[in-house]
C-alpha cells in the first residue's frame, strides 16, 4: 500500500500533518523479515545490489520517469510525472504529482515532498524510522528546494517557499525572519512562500564569540509571478545564488 501511495507515513489532516506511527512499526518489522540477497540481473549489465530491500518497479504504472542510475526502493511513492535523476528515495517516502528529484538528491525514509517540488541538485532530505511518532521531514506543494541544501528532523518546508543554495534546516537550527523592523527567530517550520538564504548568528562560548549557522528569511515568493518561473525569479530578484 506504501509503495503504490495508497497509504502515507504522514498526511495533512485538519490543517496539520499527522504521522501515522504504525506505518513505521510496519516497515521496521518489514526489515527484520527480510533476508540479505542480490537484487537485479548479475548476467546482464544492469545494476545489481546485495541488500534487504528489493527496488522499485512500478514506475511506467504510476506515470513515472526514473534516469539511470536513479534508485527508489520499494515501499516509497512517486506520483505520476514525476522525474528521479540520478537520486535516491528510501522506503517510506513519498513524492507527489510532477516533483523533480535532481541529481545525487536524496530523500530520507518516510519524508514527505508534495506536489510541484524541486530538489535541486545534491540536496539531502533526512529520513526517520525510530522512534515510530517521530514526525517525518516536510516539504509541501510547490516548494523550491535549491542546491546542497540539508533539510532533517523533522523540519517543516510550508507551500511554495523558496530555499536558496546551501541552506542547512535542523530543528534547533534558528530561522530569522528579517522581512520587519526587528527580526523574529522560529525554528523547524519556513513559512509558505518565504524566501531563504544561509546565515549566521553570534554565540558567545567560553574561548570567545564565533558565528554559528542560522537561515535568514529575506523576502517573500511574489504572487503575480508564475509559479514555474517563480521558482528561480524569486531567488533572482533578491539576488541569491540558485
Amino acid at each position: 500500500m506504501l509503495d503504490e501511495g495508497e497509504v502515507r507515513v504522514a498526511e495533512p489532516r485538519d490543517g496539520d500533518w499527522v504521522t501515522n506511527a504504525w506505518l513505521k512499526s510496519a516497515i521496521l518489522l518489514y526489515f527484520r523479515r527480510r533476508k540479505i540477497d542480490w537484487i537485479g540481473d548479475r548476467s546482464g549489465d544492469g545494476l545489481v545490489f546485495f541488500d534487504k530491500l528489493p527496488v522499485k518497479r512500478n514506475y511506467k504504472k504510476l506515470g513515472v520517469r526514473c534516469v539511470p542510475p536513479g534508485v527508489a526502493r520499494y515501499g516509497s511513492f512517486l506520483g505520476r510525472g514525476v522525474i528521479l535523476m540520478p537520486g535516491f528515495v528510501n522506503i517510506g517516502a513519498y513524492v507527489g504529482e510532477d516533483s523533480m528529484i535532481d541529481t545525487w538528491a536524496t530523500v530520507g525514509s518516510c519524508a514527505q515532498i508534495g506536489r510541484g517540488v524541486h530538489l535541486s541538485g545534491g540536496v539531502g532530505i533526512g529520513g526517520v524510522l525510530e522512534p515510530p511518532q517521530a514526525a517525518p521531514v516536510i516539504v509541501e506543494d510547490g516548494a523550491f528546494v535549491g542546491s546542497r541544501c540539508i533539510i532533517v528532523e523533522g523540519v517543516r518546508v510550508e507551500r511554495e517557499a523558496v530555499l536558496g543554495a546551501g541552506v542547512v534546516l535542523t530543528a534547533s537550527t534558528p530561522i530569522v525572519d528579517v522581512r520587519g523592523s526587528e527580526p523574529s527567530i522560529t525554528k523547524g517550520r519556513v513559512p509558505a512562500r518565504a524566501v531563504l538564504i544561509p546565515g549566521v548568528l553570534p554565540k558567545r562560548f567560553a574561548s570567545g564569540e564565533y558565528a554559528t549557522p542560522c537561515a535568514l528569511i529575506v523576502g517573500t515568493r511574489g504572487e503575480a509571478t508564475d509559479l514555474k518561473v517563480s521558482l528561480n525569479a524569486a531567488l533572482r530578484e533578491f539576488e541569491l545564488a540558485t
